[in-house]
């Protein structure tokens, strides 16, 4: 077992307790509602902790073949959903085989592969991704209701297909509807798009037997109205008799973590600048996406404190900057810096841009700090 002070670095640590705790709540959620709730593997991927998780989700949702697999081989005897803008053919015919749930972004993907689904052994619950054309997300990045957006059907889209969608003389129809536009949002935004999409789509609701409301619930930031959201499910349960599924990302692992690094140099620019053992391009790229400044532990944001520091990366990448800070004290070479909240959209998206050596991923628990994972110059070299 290993301390904070001895671990080396750079490392991501998740803490196991306090994944726990996220647990807890959807676990409330789950015990005073019907809804299931799924793991999304695009936010957080570490399935070392599958089997656990499994204690408390009904399973994962996928956004291709790969994390499909991943999640039907580490989170056995649970479900397994994927939703994609496109598919193979090769693709789909491995689906059939993994997969309780395959999402169709259209009409025409659907058609395509009906057959192949029919023919399949297993038993496939199909849908539809529906774009509601309605958004509160402000950056376009991650907005798919936008102006040509690709991901979803709107509901003149939709309406051109309804015969072969859920009128079918065999059976074999549209039983559910997907749809995504949150992120990072809270209950009121939920709300408002639930609102809409029983305006635009009320009769495709009324023709389905589940549907799956997506990710971008902060449901375990501090503030979240859970006692709401579990009205809102057991409401809309009840007016349209269908099964709920939510598969929040960033909310599964929200504050289970952190990535600890070692100040390599110091330097002044017209400033301080300590030179650290990670990299925001290639360890933690979601904050020069989104962009958002991480907070760093016993660190101030600028003047704040009594030393001011730009904290950089070790990448060429001019703009491969962490963020400027204050500390109470110098920095010197050789300190660590943890980086709190790094669990989420950081694995799952690293690189190893420049030959930047991975970080070893870690679980901390009340037993001390341990790595389950450490990576080499094999890893760079075998993805190249």
């Amino acid at each position: 077992m290993l301390d904070k002070k001895s671990i080396a670095t750079p490392s991501y640590v998740i803490n196991k307790k306090n994944l726990e705790k996220n647990m807890q709540i959807f676990k409330y959620i789950i015990d005073n509602t019907n809804a299931k709730i799924l793991l999304s593997q695009k936010a957080f991927s570490n399935y070392f902790l599958y089997p656990f998780m499994g204690n408390y989700l009904s399973g994962t949702s996928s956004s291709g073949l790969y994390e499909a697999r991943l999640g039907y081989e580490e989170m056995k005897d649970r479900e397994v959903h994927v939703c994609s803008p496109a598919y193979t053919e090769n693709e789909i015919s491995e689906l059939v085989e993994i997969c309780d749930h395959i999402v169709f972004n259209t009409p025409i993907q659907w058609l395509k592969y009906k057959k192949i689904i029919s023919n399949s052994k297993k038993e496939i619950h199909c849908g539809i991704r529906i774009n509601p054309e309605y958004s509160e997300i402000k950056n376009p990045l991650y907005d798919p209701c936008s102006r040509y957006s690709r991901l979803g059907s709107t509901i003149l889209q939709l309406m051109q297909y309804d015969e072969e969608l859920f009128e079918n003389e065999d059976g074999n129809n549209i039983d559910g509807i997907h749809f995504h536009t949150l992120c990072e949002h809270s209950l009121d935004t939920l709300e408002r798009t639930l609102s809409v999409i029983e305006n635009k789509f009320d009769k495709y609701l009324k023709k389905i037997k589940w549907i799956n409301m997506g990710g971008g619930h902060y449901i375990t930031k501090s503030n979240y109205d859970i006692q709401g959201l579990i009205n809102l499910l057991n409401s809309f349960e009840k007016k349209y008799n269908l099964q709920i599924y939510l598969e929040p990302g960033e909310a599964i692992a929200l504050n289970c973590g952190y990535l600890i690094c070692t100040v390599l140099e110091i330097m002044n620019n017209e400033m301080n600048i300590a030179i650290v053992d990670t990299s925001a391009t290639c360890h933690m790229p979601n904050i020069i996406e989104v962009p958002f400044q991480p907070s760093i532990e016993n660190a101030g944001l600028l003047n704040e404190k009594k030393y001011n520091y730009r904290i950089g990366g070790i990448s060429c990448l001019a703009g491969d900057i962490i963020g400027d800070y204050s500390f109470d004290y110098k920095l010197n070479t050789g300190d660590k810096l943890i980086l709190d909240d790094m669990i989420v959209y950081s694995m799952v998206k690293n690189n190893t841009f420049n030959g930047v050596p991975l970080p070893s991923i870690a679980i901390e628990d009340d037993g001390g700090t341990k790595i389950i994972k450490s990576f080499d110059y094999h890893d760079f070299k075998t993805r190249l």
